[in-house]
């Protein structure tokens, strides 16, 4: 494309130069016309000149619009490449969000799973502390209980020990008496 480009621009200038040539003896040609000195044969010349410059200007014309067209292609090509990396970028960018997608939807099954689990838990947790409420109170009662028939072992054990002190004597006196 760039070799074109050059090949373009020098066919350009060449053309510019040669155009530039043939308009010179138009313009002698021109002035003989003006002053009434033109001859048939300077009529043949002007014309010819003239067509050949006019030819001239239209090839110019024609290599100046391929030049555009040049210019116009190779923006248009990077356009397209830009365009294919666009799309290939774009269908990345798809996969990546469906991806994620697929991603949130697991984590907000794992999120379900882990409330209905951490809920279990709860209620359990919360069975657990009636049941040790209970149970505290089961020992409370239970030591109480315990408090009262120590009490009760106590109070008989001191009964116990007087009985034995009243029959220590009772014994000592039957036998005072026997003897």
């Amino acid at each position: 494309m760039i070799p074109l480009f050059f090949l373009v621009v020098c066919a350009e200038g060449l053309v510019a130069f040669l155009l530039m040539v043939k308009i010179g003896p138009l313009r002698e040609l021109n002035k003989g016309a003006k002053h009434g000195t033109m001859t048939p044969m300077d009529q043949v010349l002007w014309r010819t000149n003239l067509l050949e410059a006019t030819l001239m200007g239209f090839s110019l014309f024609l290599g100046f619009l391929i030049d555009r067209m040049h210019h116009y292609m190779q923006k248009l090509i990077k356009l397209r490449s830009n365009t294919g990396v666009s799309k290939q970028e774009v269908e990345m960018l798809e996969k990546e969000k469906l991806q994620l997608k697929e991603k949130e939807e697991k984590a907000a099954g794992e999120v379900k799973r882990l409330q209905k689990e951490m809920s279990s838990l709860t209620e359990n947790l919360n069975k657990l502390r009636s049941e040790s409420a209970e149970k505290d109170k089961k020992l409370e009662t239970a030591e109480a209980h315990v408090a009262a028939l120590q009490k009760q072992a106590a109070d008989l054990l001191l009964e116990y020990d007087r009985l034995l002190e009243d029959n220590q004597n009772l014994q000592t006196q039957v036998l005072g008496h026997r003897s």
